[in-house]
């Protein structure tokens, strides 16, 4: 079983900021920070409304995770613009992502089969600046093996349905989902593509998901950024870590 990596989304710092047109929390130190504690990389979704993360920020973010050697996430939409933006920073790893507008936060995966003769050429050009594509879906088969027919190295599952319904008291519902999750971490891995997570992750949900064999890495912020209100960011991102890092050893005993 591959280690399992924690990327931490620092957009929700970014919202708290922008609350008062202020120029803290500054999104850079929270991702300072979550590197100490133990985060393997930084996630930031540059919105085209800039609802949250800026332009500047993802500036100021590439800069540093280039320097402590850690990769930065661009969470992108598939539009001209995006791609112009990541295609000159050239990050480390492009998560390409549905998006609209009056939606609060992702409200489901990319429809990669409707959008393809948009997305794969996004891909190719992504690939070929050197970034590692990964695509946000839902654990649909159809999805997901679209997703490697258009070129993409990466799927990044949505969980959220999943923690929702867990949240809901709904156990059969929710077990429904997670089966749903395994098998498609199974064929997405059968494939050659690497698998990761996101999406609704707290410490209530996080232990299912993370036994999940196939899975190289889970991307959470929205739970660790309002955890980190109450112990901090240090003590949010170690504890999740230390969830993680249990179920994995479990799983594999």
């Amino acid at each position: 079983m591959n280690n399992l990596r924690l990327g931490v989304n620092i957009d929700h710092v970014a919202t708290i900021r922008n609350a008062r047109g202020a120029s803290y929390p500054e999104p850079a130190r929270a991702a300072e920070l979550a590197l100490a504690a133990g985060a393997d990389g930084i996630t930031a979704h540059l919105r085209e409304d800039r609802r949250h993360i800026s332009d500047a920020d993802i500036e100021v973010l590439a800069a540093l995770c280039l320097k402590r050697g850690k990769p930065l996430n661009f969470e992108m939409a598939v539009t001209d613009e995006m791609l112009g933006i990541a295609l000159s920073h050239r990050p480390r790893a492009a998560c390409l992502v549905p998006e609209r507008r009056e939606e609060v936060t992702t409200e489901g995966g990319l429809n990669i089969v409707a959008g393809h003769n948009h997305i794969a050429p996004a891909v190719q050009k992504l690939r070929d600046a050197g970034s590692r594509v990964s695509l946000f879906i839902d654990a649909d088969p159809v999805q997901i093996r679209a997703s490697a027919e258009i070129g993409a190295q990466v799927v990044e599952l949505h969980t959220g349905a999943y923690c929702d319904a867990f949240r809901a008291g709904e156990a059969d519902r929710a077990e429904a989902i997670l089966a749903r999750l395994r098998d498609g971490a199974a064929l997405a891995g059968q494939l050659g593509l690497e698998v990761h997570a996101g999406h609704g992750i707290d410490y209530a949900t996080v232990t299912p998901i993370a036994a999940i064999p196939e899975l190289a890495e889970l991307n959470i912020g929205h739970f660790l950024i309002g955890e980190a209100i109450f112990i901090g960011l240090t003590g949010a991102i170690q504890r999740m870590r230390a969830l993680m890092d249990a179920a994995r050893t479990e799983a594999a005993a």
